[in-house]
C-alpha cells in the first residue's frame, strides 16, 4: 500500500468510527486532532485511536491495554495483528462497552482508500 493510499485509509477509517458514534444512544465524546481520534467517556477515561504510518498499521491505547491493528484487504477492514478475526468495529465496541458501562455496538462497514 502507498503512503497516500494508507493515509487515505486512515481518515476514512477515523471518520468512519465518528458517525458511527453519532448512531450510539450513549454519550461518548469524541476530538480528531492531527489525525489522532481520542474518545472520551462519562469516568474521564479515554481510547486513542492513532496512525502508525512506519509500520502502516492503527494503534489503539485504551484502560484495558493497547493493540495494534493492520489492513486485510480482503476482508476491506483493519484486523488485530495477533487475531485477524477480530476486526476494528468489534474491538471497538468492546473497549467502549467496556469504558463506557453500557453495550455498545459499532458498525464501520467496509473501509478502503484508493
Amino acid at each position: 500500500m502507498s503512503d497516500s493510499g494508507y493515509q487515505e485509509l486512515v481518515d476514512n477509517t477515523l471518520m468512519a468510527i465518528e458517525e458511527a458514534l453519532e448512531q450510539q444512544e450513549i454519550e461518548i465524546d469524541y476530538e480528531t486532532v492531527s489525525g489522532i481520534l481520542t474518545l472520551e467517556f462519562a469516568d474521564h477515561s479515554k481510547i486513542v485511536i492513532n496512525r502508525q504510518p512506519a509500520v502502516k498499521q492503527l494503534w489503539i491505547a485504551a484502560k484495558s491495554g493497547g493493540f495494534h491493528l493492520n489492513y486485510d484487504p480482503a476482508q476491506m477492514t483493519w484486523v488485530l495483528e495477533t487475531d485477524s478475526s477480530l476486526d476494528v468495529a468489534q474491538l471497538l465496541s468492546r473497549l467502549c462497552s467496556e469504558q463506557s458501562g453500557e453495550n455498545v455496538r459499532l458498525l464501520l462497514g467496509k473501509l478502503s482508500g484508493h
